[in-house]
């Protein structure tokens, strides 16, 4: 915890000195009272559906607040670079760009650096992608996130896996990265503690190790596999999976639903799949959304461009909710019930998204709910 702190009151210093690091402002920079800046931390400088999220939900917003006098604009910054970019660049938004709360989209590792800035100044952070349970177990009243965690997930998996399919011969596959093996290891605390037979793994390097690791399926004898990768490299497992013929049902956590996925959709590779998600997916508003963001960038949006165009809303109706009071703000965001395009979004005591995760199947790249 030491190094911990030493590391804030750097990257303090570091946001005060000569150092600049570049933000993108949407929609302009107005030095105003009237201008409400929201900061969108991304994974890296392609991470283009969480900013058109962002931009898309703005839009929306600012063709209606035009009465009340407030413009509302969102500040991106990349987290890309060496280790602790993110801590410096939560800092840069709170400091240089007079940020009102901080957005994000990106994964676990880098949520725990903005949460450790926010914890110190104060500010409300609310995660749109990063799924670490511990997050919300650090006890910090200003973090809140708008996607349920890898517990929550793993809950619903467990329960209509195990309990209501009955499959007892489970495979699990995950990447090396932090995030999916986190996302797995979840699982199996579940399925242990509810006395279920443990998973067989499979772990792969990089997409070269996916024709082994079907292969490996293939002879294991399974009931069915879940996947706990990325988008990309879910879809390759999926396309050798139905080339070898492996007829085994498959499912997927939030992840498999990522940035990529609507690059893939017009193949259908996700047809039938089965995804933990929050559902709400096909109410008018969603589908008001997909022939919005269709239409305004030229493909379809995918899960992460939807939770983040729902985090914004959340965050800017807590604002309203505050009466423009930032101290407030925190209060707000307990109080909030947005009817979102993922589902409905309020918060328990630890800003946890309140609910349960459905299991849905992937229609056309639409989640669809499965009837028992």
């Amino acid at each position: 915890m030491r190094l911990s702190t030493i590391f804030i009151k750097t990257c303090l210093l570091v946001a005060f000195g000569a150092t600049m690091v570049r933000g993108d402002v949407y929609a302009g920079s107005r030095n105003t009272n009237d201008t409400i800046k929201i900061g969108l931390l991304v994974t890296d400088d392609n991470a283009r559906s969480a900013v058109n999220g962002a931009h898309l939900a703005l839009d929306k917003i600012n063709q209606h607040e035009t009465a009340d006098g407030h413009h509302y604009t969102v500040v991106v910054r990349s987290m890309e670079g060496t280790w602790g970019t993110g801590s410096i660049q939560t800092v840069n938004l709170i400091y240089k760009d007079k940020i009102w709360a901080v957005l994000g989209s990106h994964d676990g590792r880098n949520a725990h650096l903005v949460e450790q800035v926010i914890a110190k100044q104060h500010y409300v952070f609310l995660s749109a992608w990063a799924t670490d349970p511990s997050l919300s177990q650090a006890f910090v009243p200003w973090y809140f996130n708008c996607v349920y965690n890898d517990l929550q997930q793993a809950s619903s998996l467990v329960d209509e896996i195990y309990n209501i399919r009955k499959y007892n011969r489970i495979g699990v596959v995950s990447d090396e990265g932090y995030d999916s093996k986190l996302g797995m290891s979840c699982f199996e605390k579940i399925a242990k503690s509810e006395g279920k037979p443990a998973p067989v793994e499979f772990f792969y390097n990089s997409e070269k190790d996916i024709p082994d690791i079907t292969d490996k399926i293939n002879k294991a004898g399974l009931s069915c596999v879940i996947l706990f990768g990325q988008s990309q490299a879910s879809v390759n497992i999926i396309r050798q999976m139905k080339d070898k013929n492996i007829k085994i049902p498959v499912y997927g956590t939030l992840s498999v639903m990522g940035d990529g996925l609507s690059q893939e959709q017009e193949n259908n590779d996700y047809q039938d799949v089965s995804v933990v998600t929050s559902g709400g997916w096909l109410s008018p508003a969603g589908a008001e959304f997909r022939k919005e963001y269709t239409k305004a960038f030229g493909y379809p949006p995918d899960a992460v461009a939807a939770y983040v165009f729902d985090g914004m809303n959340v965050l800017v109706t807590a604002i309203k909710n505050s009466n423009f009071d930032i101290d407030i703000l925190k209060d707000a965001m307990m109080k909030v019930h947005y009817p979102g395009i993922t589902g409905d979004i309020s918060f328990d005591e630890r800003g946890n998204r309140s609910g349960k995760p459905e299991i849905m199947e992937l229609q056309n790249g639409i989640p669809v709910t499965v009837y028992h």
